[in-house]
């Protein structure tokens, strides 16, 4: 296989990770979103609730993404889904920074700043490195 149309390994544990990551999210928000709630200081009745399986579903469907990426030996085959984790990450960052700063979510809002971060910063590395 041509070296410069490989997968990088680092980008293929990124995958991984975020497999984990999202799959614990992803599956918490979907199954039991009162118990996110309240963990996060949500007062929410079932809008909130039913928002969060969205989330969750969401989630889900991303690390999913990154598990078919994570079988991929190719960077064609993966490099729109880094495409989209990027802007993913980027704005879901931002948005989660905005609901806090403005007091819509509660300070625990910066763990999802923190981790969309970390995701973007990443994917933007390895993308720009390809």
């Amino acid at each position: 296989m041509d070296k410069e149309k490989a997968i990088p390994y680092g980008l293929k544990i990124t995958f991984l990770v975020h497999v984990i990551v999202g799959g614990i999210f992803g599956l918490a928000y979907l199954l039991i979103p009162k118990v996110i709630t309240i963990m996060m200081g949500f007062s929410g009745g079932e809008p909130a609730l039913s928002l969060f399986r969205v989330i969750g579903a969401a989630i889900l469907g991303y690390a999913a993404s990154s598990w078919f990426c994570y079988r991929q030996t190719q960077w064609e085959r993966v490099k729109i889904v880094v495409q989209m984790e990027i802007v993913w990450t980027i704005l879901g960052a931002l948005a989660s920074a905005w609901g806090v700063v403005s007091g819509a979510l509660p300070a625990t809002g910066w763990m999802n700043v923190i981790i969309l971060a970390a995701f973007a910063i990443a994917f933007i590395a390895f993308y720009s490195r390809k």
